[in-house]
């Protein structure tokens, strides 16, 4: 999961003005759409908040809101209009790093792959399970099929966190 050089840009921006309002930056989405863009902003509570069984409220998002449209404005990284959205990442969480992933081995996961896995009629770009294990490299995902995959972590183009009521 590379973000892309835009992606990296508005992050750097960004993250100060996110942790300057008491949360962490969980991930950004940025969707270019002619003359009005889309920012999305990911907002998680900080892991000593998160311990204490509290989440991010909707004072935090409009917090957020607030200080990063100042920055934005002061920057001016993006050409044209935009509408600024914030929000938790939610039960469906995306991953926007491999480093994310850790934090959920045992739950059911969703990848999109850049290349297909698989063997024959077998070969899918989509796989979806749960993570059994995840390193620097590769993780190790078991479909509600019984199958085991191994996957790269550079084959990865999208995850997602299935939200499975226990």
């Amino acid at each position: 999961m590379k973000l892309s050089t835009k992606v990296a840009e508005l992050t750097s921006i960004i993250a100060p003005a996110v942790a300057a309002c008491d949360v962490a930056l969980w991930g950004i989405e940025f969707a270019p759409q002619g003359n009005r863009s889309l920012l999305r902003i990911y907002i998680e509570a900080l892991p000593e908040v998160q311990a204490q069984d509290k989440q991010v409220t909707i004072e935090d998002c409009a917090a957020v809101n607030h200080q990063v449209s100042g920055i934005l404005e002061v920057h001016d990284p993006i050409s044209g209009e935009f509408i600024l959205e914030v929000s938790s990442p939610g039960f469906d969480r995306a991953f926007f790093s491999d480093e994310q992933m850790h934090g959920y081995v045992g739950q059911t996961v969703s990848l999109r792959l850049i290349q297909a896995i698989g063997e024959g009629d077998q070969k899918r770009r989509k796989a979806t399970g749960i993570l059994d294990s995840i390193d620097e490299n590769s993780l190790q995902l078991t479909s509600s099929d019984g199958q085991q995959f191994e996957i790269a972590l550079s084959n990865i183009d999208k995850a997602n966190l299935i939200y499975v009521d226990a």
